[in-house]
């Protein structure tokens, strides 16, 4: 089976403290929302102590348009996300010709040609190199490029796949959005640019060993209002239904035992949980979902109160925090839910 040979994560340059984007949030919005303090407490409801942002706080109460904002987007998505290749094609002991796929995940950004072209242009990668751009499933974009990955290198046992992926959700902040849905956003959302590196089974594998099991992809029914982008002429405007841990109540423990149940296990075989954070309330209905007792999602907590969330990057955050202060040996189950309302998972076998 496949296996995960590296994992790079970046660490933007402007890391701030929650409090001061509450600060910053409280007087953009007051100028024209004076109702603004009945909801900038969404802020210190998170469990966030420092969020991660791709430009210092005082560009965000700046005025511009959407244009603006898009082009700051291609920029620095491809000027990290090369930052992010070089740095685990290092970490996995690599040449940059070796690489066959590349796999470019984002929803917070539009560029034709995709970020995966101007990728591999500027890196002078091969140019016959198989593009995968996947755009638009936001949260579970992480766990489902590691599929996405998987499936590449199943294909083919000589494939070297890259896996960037690139979330600049500051970036789609509209000042003049006074919804419920942008004041959770605003206290939530951060930047973040992981990449992974993903071989088949022609490899040897290094240590720690980290290989694939399986993946499940799921989509729920009726629910396309709960999570995702409404286009407007400022841009990308965010929908954040407070609907989310309730579909996690009702169908995460049932989806993850039948997943698992395919594979001739159970809850109690996971070792680690590698899990999407989403928010505290999301982490919350896990912990109450799942009933176990130790706390599993120690890792997931503390990439989020590091730096937010990152939307699709956060679980590459988390898998790269297993791997580099240690995981058991063992399953590993990594776990996201995105728009659609969707839930993606891939079952890891983890050996030290």
């Amino acid at each position: 089976m496949p296996f995960i040979a590296a994992v790079s994560k970046i660490d933007l340059p402007d890391k701030v403290d929650q409090q001061a984007v509450k600060e910053q949030a409280r007087a953009m919005f007051f100028v024209d929302f004076p109702q603004v303090d009945r909801l900038i407490q969404a802020f210190d409801n998170t469990g966030i102590v420092t969020r991660n942002f791709v430009k210092p706080l005082s560009y965000y109460a700046k005025t511009t348009t959407f244009k603006q904002r898009n082009d700051e987007y291609i920029k620095l998505a491809l000027q990290y996300s090369v930052e992010a290749a070089e740095a685990v094609i290092a970490k996995a002991d690599i040449n940059k010709e070796d690489i066959t796929d590349i796999i470019f995940l984002s929803t917070t950004g539009l560029a034709t040609p995709s970020i995966d072209a101007l990728i591999i242009n500027q890196m002078q990668l091969n140019p016959q190199i198989n593009r995968t751009p996947v755009w638009g499933l936001g949260c579970a974009g992480g766990v489902s490029g590691m599929a996405k990955a998987n499936m590449a290198a199943k294909a083919n046992p000589d494939a070297v796949v890259l896996l960037v992926a690139v979330e600049l959700c500051s970036l789609t902040l509209i000042k003049s959005d006074y919804s419920k849905s942008n004041f959770i956003g605003s206290s939530l959302f951060s930047d973040g640019v992981a990449a992974c590196i993903v071989k088949g089974d022609n490899h040897s594998q290094p240590k720690p060993q980290i290989t694939f099991k399986a993946t499940s992809s799921k989509l729920y029914y009726d629910s396309l209002e709960v999570m995702g982008w409404d286009f407007s002429e400022d841009g990308f405007k965010v929908v954040f239904s407070k609907d989310i841990p309730t579909f996690i109540h009702q169908n995460i423990n049932k989806d993850i035992e039948d997943f698992l149940a395919k594979h001739d296990l159970q809850l109690g075989d996971i070792k680690n949980f590698i899990f999407h954070p989403g928010g505290t309330k999301v982490l919350d209905a896990y912990t109450d979902a799942l009933q176990i007792e130790e706390d599993f999602l120690k890792n997931t907590r503390e990439v989020m109160n590091d730096n937010g969330n990152m939307s699709s990057v956060t679980v590459l955050y988390v898998l790269e925090k297993f791997i580099a202060t240690g995981f058991e040996d063992g399953y590993g189950l990594m776990l996201a839910m995105g728009p659609g309302f969707s839930s993606e998972m891939v079952l890891l076998d983890m050996k030290n």
